[in-house]
């Protein structure tokens, strides 16, 4: 199970009530940007350095990766996410546009939804809201918030786009099209 969308659309809140409702199990991402007070190693990720991440990655233990805002690197662990799958989990991925191609193509399976903001003008709101950046770089977050929505759009790779405008509504429906995926599946 694939969740993406633009940062502050709340997608990270969607897939945390979501693993919680349907009992799965959270992929943790490793990446290389500084852990922030708020932090919590291995919920939040798994915080490693640049010659680490090179080496999992070119030693074909990542999933997906991606470099973001040209600073930091973001990737899944191949490990965890193989193994659990292997024991019937449900496995969510918290990823960006980016990782979900990646997925896609390495497992065409995946059901992935894209989360979309139920406007421009509320995906601001929500950016300015979280209080993390000046405004400068909530700005470059909506510029890059608007080209992954058209790239998940373009792509034809995920399932399912929702867009969160309430965000009870849109866990529940969450929950029923993975559950009718599961079904379907069984």
């Amino acid at each position: 199970m694939v969740f993406s969308g633009p940062s502050g659309v709340g997608k990270t809140t969607i897939a945390r009530r979501v693993e919680k409702r349907l009992h799965g199990v959270f992929s943790v991402s490793v990446t290389t940007r500084p852990r922030t007070p708020a932090d919590v190693e291995g919920r939040d990720y798994h915080f490693i350095t640049e010659e680490q991440f090179k080496q999992k990655r070119d030693a074909g233990e990542l999933l997906e990766w991606a470099e973001v805002f040209g600073k930091y690197q973001y990737g899944t662990l191949r490990e965890p996410v193989e193994r659990h799958l292997a024991a019937g989990d449900l496995m969510i991925l918290e990823i960006d546009v980016q990782g979900g191609l990646q997925i896609r193509q390495k497992m065409p399976e995946a059901f992935m939804i894209f989360v979309l903001p139920p406007s421009d003008e509320e995906l601001l709101k929500r950016l300015r809201k979280r209080g993390r950046e000046d405004e400068a770089a909530i700005q470059r977050r909506f510029a890059e918030a608007k080209k992954e929505i058209e790239t998940a759009r373009a792509s034809g790779k995920y399932d399912v786009f929702l867009e969160n405008d309430h965000l009870e509504k849109v866990v529940e429906k969450a929950c029923e099209l993975i559950r009718q995926r599961r079904d379907r599946k069984a």
